[in-house]
C-alpha cells in the first residue's frame, strides 16, 4: 500500500515538531526516516499510524484519506524500540493477541489462529520458544517476537520505531541483515525510525534525512551518501572534516592553498565551507609533484580492524584534520606520531555561506 504525506505540520506548544513535511512512499518500499533526537521523525511516524493527530495536512493511503481514521482502521501494524510485550502471556499469546481481540465477526477461528501464529513464529524463525515467556527471551528474540505479534494482522503498512534501539552493537547488526531479508520476501510498504546513520544505508531502499521538523534531503543510501544537498547531511552521514574557506572562480582557497572544485566557476570572492570525508585524504611523506597539499603533522594514531585513523594537526595550527587509511597503506608508510607529512584532500564539497 502507497503512503502519501501532504503538508504536514505538528507543534507542541511553542515548539514546531513537524513544518510542512511531504513525502511519498511507493507500495512495498522500505523506508527509514534518519535524524537526530527531537528532529521529528518519530511524531512523523506516529501521526502516520495514527497515535497522533497533525495541526494541519493530511495522510493518505492508496489514494484515500485516512487522516481522521481510528488507528484500528488503519491496517498498520507498529513496533517499539522496547518491545512492548505482554510479559504474563507466553510468545504464542504474544502474537495471537491481534486476532484474538478482534471483532466476532472478523475474529479467525482458533485452529486458523493457531496456524496463523506458528506460521509467523517459523517466518522470524523463532517457533520453539512458543510456550515462553518475554523475560526468558534475549532483547533480539523479544524484538522478532514483537515484529510476529505487529504482522499477525496482516498490516498494509508496516512501522518500526528505532526497533533495534535499545539492543547491543552485535545483536543491531544481525537484526539489521534479517529485517532486510524478511522485508525482500514479504514486500509490506515499511518505515522506520532511526538516528543509526550505517543502519539507514545499510537497511533501508530510501533514507529520508530530517532536521529540525524539515526534510532536507530524500534519496537512495547511495545517493545520500555521496551527493549530501548541505552541509547538515554531509556531517551527519559518517565523518567528515570541515574547513572554513572562502571561493573565487572555481578555487577554494583554505589555510592559502588553492583547491580546485567543481560547479563554483563563477562565484565572486565568497565565504564557504568545505567537506573532506577521512577516506578521500591522501597522505605522503614527501611533496607529491605541483598538485595543492597541506603540510601537517600526525598527532594520533588510532588502528581499528582493517583501518588505521589518524589526526592530523595543520602546520598553520588551525584545523585538525581525521584520515582513514587501510592497513596496508598505513604500513607502506611506515607513519609515527609527531611526523611531518603532505595531505592531498579528494572529493572537495563546497557549500558556499548563505
Amino acid at each position: 500500500m502507497s503512503i502519501e504525506i501532504r503538508n504536514i505540520r505538528k507543534n507542541f506548544g511553542n515548539f514546531s515538531a513537524l513544518n510542512d513535511v511531504s513525502l511519498n512512499v511507493p507500495s512495498g518500499e522500505l523506508v527509514a526516516l534518519l535524524g537526530p533526537s527531537g528532529c521529528g521523525k518519530t511524531t512523523l511516524l506516529r501521526i502516520i499510524a495514527g497515535l497522533e493527530t497533525p495541526d494541519a495536512g493530511s495522510i493518505h493511503f492508496h489514494g484515500n484519506d485516512a487522516t481522521d481514521q481510528q488507528v484500528r482502521d488503519r491496517q498498520v501494524g507498529f513496533v517499539f524500540q522496547h518491545y512492548a510485550l505482554f510479559r504474563h502471556m507466553t510468545v504464542f499469546e504474544n502474537v495471537a493477541f491481534g486476532l484474538r481481540v478482534r471483532p466476532k465477526e472478523t475474529r479467525p477461528s482458533d485452529a486458523e489462529i493457531k496456524r496463523r501464529v506458528h506460521e509467523l513464529l517459523e517466518l522470524v524463525q523463532l517457533n520453539w520458544l512458543a510456550d515462553r515467556y518475554p523475560p526468558q527471551l534475549s532483547g533480539g528474540q523479544r524484538q522478532r517476537i514483537a515484529l510476529a505479534r505487529a504482522l499477525a494482522v496482516e498490516p498494509k503498512v508496516l512501522l518500526l520505531d528505532e526497533p533495534f534501539g535499545a539492543l547491543d552493537a552485535k545483536v543491531r547488526k544481525e537484526l539489521r541483515r534479517w529485517l532486510r531479508r524478511l522485508h525482500d520476501e514479504l514486500h509490506i510498504t515499511s518505515i522506520f525510525v532511526t538516528h543509526d546513520q550505517e543502519e539507514a544505508l545499510e537497511v533501508a531502499d530510501r533514507v529520508v534525512v530530517i532536521n529540525k521538523g524539515k526534510i532536507e534531503q530524500i534519496g537512495s543510501p547511495q545517493e545520500v551518501y555521496d551527493h549530501p544537498v548541505s552541509p547538515f547531511v554531509y556531517q551527519f552521514l559518517g565523518n567528515v572534516n570541515q574547513f572554513h574557506s572562502h571561493v573565487h572562480e572555481g578555487e577554494a582557497k583554505i589555510g592559502g592553498v588553492g583547491l580546485k572544485v567543481e560547479a563554483h566557476d563563477d562565484t565572486k570572492n565568497r565565504a564557504a565551507l568545505a567537506f573532506v570525508r577521512p577516506h578521500d585524504i591522501e597522505i605522503h611523506k614527501a611533496r607529491n609533484g605541483d598538485a595543492p597539499a597541506f603540510e601537517a603533522v600526525v598527532s594520533y594514531i588510532h588502528a581499528i580492524g582493517p583501518l588505521v585513523r589518524l589526526e592530523l594537526q595543520r602546520a598553520d595550527q588551525t584545523e585538525l584534520i581525521e584520515a582513514e587509511l587501510t592497513q596496508e597503506r598505513f604500513r607502506e608508510l611506515g607513519l609515527a606520531q609527531g611526523e611531518h607529512v603532505f595531505i592531498y584532500p579528494r572529493n572537495v564539497r563546497v557549500f558556499l555561506d548563505k
